[in-house]
């Protein structure tokens, strides 16, 4: 689409029209795209709506599509898998957004505005109108720049997160959904798009040190080194507590990498099964834990969410930097079955059990702790086809790349 502009001005590369001398120039396609989406100037595939707008046909139909999109500058670009601008250091916004992207009713939800107009929240809107825009088959540009939801998210979160300052997307994407959440929850219920994907439940079983004798040993102690309190060592110095908990992602403790290694190891990467560090939710693997106070966990899964995130604890902070666990986790692409491995609740009557999952979207961390970048390896339904991303860039690639990356957050959706 050209649009020109006709001044009368005799300097400047000039051409002849009518006796007269004029130059003819392009406006700033940015420019133009404000205009047009201000006011209303132009329709998606043949109807009238309000730009970036969808109905429900069209939402249907998303993931029945697999043509190909001419943008108005002439790129093609596949809706759905657009990029996304680096504005400064906000991958990790980036790779957040386009793996909750591939999350099929989160997506649905905010593809039409009416689902969320009785809410007020800036972030909300904004999340909604980035989502309009990478689906959108009818952009001026084969890519997106997130500027105004990145506003949001620095007024919204009180510059917690914020453009310029790199930010781990475990803690961006769990503060993304607790807020998403908060804002769109009935008063009724504490119920939302955001919970009906992801909640999960869990028991917990918690055993710590009773507190009551633990101070009377150490009283005995203080008084007389040679008289010792004969109740250690058995049940009544531990305090058992059950309790039920939910969850919206779950975090795999890596096992640590050698410390030492010899001259053929040192080229070697370790590596370990998914399934040996969901051991963590069989309900008997302990788990110490050292705040707030010291305590051995133990938990099993009770519900499964119908998307389940998952996240890798590669980095540790101690007093004087940040260390990261290099360690590759061996996971399948397609029908990961939790029950093999977890012992999972009996479902109900007229009930069958969904356990099986598949990945949709994994997100890798490259690099060293403070100087990496964050890139994420996407699903696309209609073609089952696999595509990296990495802000602006965009390929297609094989899925056995995406299981030999440096996995960091994976979502895997529910086989139905």
């Amino acid at each position: 689409m050209l649009i020109l502009i006709v001044l009368k001005q005799d300097t400047m590369c000039t051409s002849i029209l009518g006796q007269r001398r004029f130059i003819v120039f392009l406006m700033d396609m940015r420019l133009l795209t404000h205009h047009l989406m201000t006011y209303d100037m132009f329709s998606i595939q043949g109807t009238s709506h309000h730009p970036c707008r969808f109905t429900r046909d069209q939402v249907g139909q998303i993931d029945k599509n697999r043509q190909w999109s001419r943008a108005l500058d002439g790129s093609d670009y596949l809706p759905g898998m657009v990029g996304l601008n680096n504005i400064k250091e906000t991958d990790f916004v980036n790779v957040t957004i386009q793996s909750l992207m591939r999350v099929t009713p989160l997506r649905n939800f905010f593809l039409i505005p009416e689902n969320y107009q009785h809410c007020k929240s800036p972030l909300v809107q904004r999340f909604g109108e980035l989502m309009r825009k990478i689906w959108h088959a009818r952009n001026f540009k084969g890519q997106v720049s997130p500027h105004e939801f990145l506003q949001a998210v620095m007024k919204v979160s009180k510059k917690r997160f914020r453009i310029g300052q790199q930010s781990d997307p475990v803690e961006f994407m769990a503060w993304l959904l607790n807020t998403l959440h908060a804002n769109l929850r009935t008063s009724k219920k504490n119920n939302s798009i955001i919970y009906e994907c992801f909640q999960g439940e869990l028991e917990v079983i918690k055993e710590s040190p009773n507190k009551a004798i633990t101070e009377k040993k150490q009283n005995a102690d203080d008084q007389n080194s040679d008289q010792r309190i004969t109740d250690g060592g058995t049940k009544h110095d531990i305090f058992t507590e059950t309790s039920g908990m939910q969850f919206l992602m779950l975090g795999l403790d890596l096992p640590p990498p050698p410390l030492f290694k010899d001259v053929m190891e040192k080229n070697i990467i370790p590596q370990v099964p998914l399934f040996n560090i969901l051991k963590k939710f069989d309900g008997d693997t302990v788990t110490e834990v050292v705040r707030p106070r010291v305590a051995r966990m133990k938990y099993r899964v009770t519900r499964l969410p119908r998307y389940l995130i998952l996240h890798m604890q590669r980095f540790k902070k101690n007093n004087f930097f940040i260390e990261k666990n290099p360690t590759l986790v061996n996971f399948p692409v397609k029908n990961l079955e939790l029950k093999d491995f977890i012992p999972l609740p009996m479902p109900k009557e007229n009930e069958r059990l969904r356990s099986k999952y598949d990945l949709i979207a994994n997100i890798v961390h490259d690099g060293k702790p403070n100087e990496g970048f964050y890139r994420v390896f996407v699903q696309r339904k209609s073609e089952e086809l696999w595509y990296e991303m990495q802000d602006l860039h965009v390929s297609e690639t094989l899925p056995q790349m995406v299981a030999l990356s440096e996995a960091y957050v994976q979502i895997y959706e529910q086989q139905q």
